[in-house]
C-alpha cells in the first residue's frame, strides 16, 4: 500500500490522548479505584470492538434487530476507532487481501508500526468505501454515526468528567482508551507474528491464549482466518472466548440470534466440506448478506 503520510487531524488526537493519560496519572497519582474503572470500561468497550465492529458489522456472524444494531454501533464507537461502517469496510479488505500488499495492515508487508497503529493514522485509510459495505450502508442511522464517529466517545468522556471529575476522566477515559487501542491493535500486528497455527491459511494468522484474554477472544486469530463465518472464535471448550459468552447470554434474552458455530468438518481442518462456499484464497473470503426482508437487521 502506498502511504501518503499521516494526517494531522487524525494522528494528533491519538498522540494527545496518550500524552494526556500519562500526564494525568502523574499529576493525580496512582489509584487502584481509578485502575479498576479503567479496566471496567476497557472490557465493556472491548466487547463493542469484538462483538460489534468485528463479529457483527464486519462478518455478520449473527443477527439482531435494527435498534440493537444501532446500540452495538454506538458502543463500538465509544472506543474512538472511527465509524462502524469504516471499520467494517477496512476489515473486509483485510480478509480479502490478508498479508498481501493490498492488506490495509499487514505485518508481513509493512512491519510492526504500520500494522499496529500507523495504518489507522494514515490519510490513505481515512475514507469509507460504501460499496464494500452495501449491506450496512443502507441504514441512514449507521451512515450518520459513521460521519460523526467521534460523538459516542466524546460523550462518554464528557459524562465521566461530569459525574466523577478529572479523576474519572483521566482513568475512565484517557487511560482506558489508550489501553483499549493497543489491545485492539495487537490483533492486527502481534496476532500475525506471534503464536501457534492450527490451520493452514494463506496468511500469517496465529492463535495466542494471552491475546485472547486481552481481547476477549480475538486472540484465536488463526481459527478466525480459517473460518470467518463463526461467531465463536475459540473453536474448542478450552479456548476462552468471552465475547462469545456475552453474545450467547444476549441470545438467551432475544437481543441477538442465529449465532454461527464452526461445523465438525471445519474443526477437523476440512474447510471445503464444512461450508457451502469454499474460500481457500484471500479473495472474496467474506460472504456478503443480501439486503432482503430476512437481512440481519429487521
Amino acid at each position: 500500500m502506498k502511504k501518503r503520510g499521516y494526517g494531522l487531524l487524525v494522528s494528533s488526537p491519538v498522540f494527545a490522548v496518550h500524552i494526556a493519560a500519562v500526564a494525568g496519572v502523574a499529576i493525580l497519582g496512582w489509584s487502584w479505584k481509578g485502575f479498576g474503572l479503567a479496566m471496567a470500561l476497557y472490557f465493556v468497550r472491548m466487547f463493542g470492538v469484538t462483538g460489534a465492529y468485528h463479529r457483527y458489522f464486519s462478518h455478520r456472524t449473527y443477527r439482531t434487530s435494527r435498534w440493537f444494531q444501532f446500540v452495538l454501533a454506538w458502543l463500538a464507537q465509544t472506543s474512538l476507532q472511527k465509524g462502524a461502517l469504516w471499520w467494517a469496510a477496512h476489515h473486509r479488505d483485510h480478509h480479502k487481501y490478508s498479508d498481501t500488499k493490498l492488506d490495509p495492515h499487514s505485518w508481513r508487508e509493512e512491519g510492526f508500526w504500520w500494522s499496529h497503529v500507523g495504518w489507522i493514522l494514515s490519510r490513505d485509510t481515512e475514507d469509507t468505501d460504501f460499496k464494500k459495505i452495501s449491506d450496512l450502508a443502507r441504514y441512514p442511522e449507521l451512515r450518520w454515526l459513521n460521519t460523526y464517529h467521534i460523538v459516542p466517545g466524546a460523550l462518554l468522556g464528557f459524562s465521566l468528567w461530569l459525574v466523577g471529575g478529572w479523576h474519572a476522566f483521566v482513568w475512565g477515559f484517557l487511560v482506558s482508551t489508550t489501553l483499549l487501542w493497543h489491545g485492539t491493535f495487537s490483533i492486527n500486528s502481534l496476532a500475525h507474528w506471534w503464536g501457534r497455527r492450527r490451520y493452514t491459511t494463506t496468511d500469517d494468522s496465529k492463535n495466542s491464549f494471552l491475546l485472547a484474554i486481552i481481547t476477549m477472544g480475538e486472540g484465536w486469530h488463526n481459527n478466525h482466518h480459517y473460518y470467518q463465518r463463526s461467531t465463536r472464535q475459540g473453536f474448542f471448550w478450552w479456548e476462552i472466548d468471552c465475547t462469545y459468552y456475552i453474545l450467547r447470554a444476549l441470545s438467551m434474552v432475544g437481543l441477538v440470534w442465529d449465532l454461527h458455530s464452526p461445523p465438525k468438518a471445519v474443526l477437523e481442518g476440512n474447510i471445503d466440506a464444512g461450508r457451502p462456499r469454499a474460500v481457500r484464497g484471500p479473495v472474496d473470503a467474506l460472504p456478503k448478506p443480501e439486503p432482503t426482508a430476512e437481512a440481519a437487521a429487521e
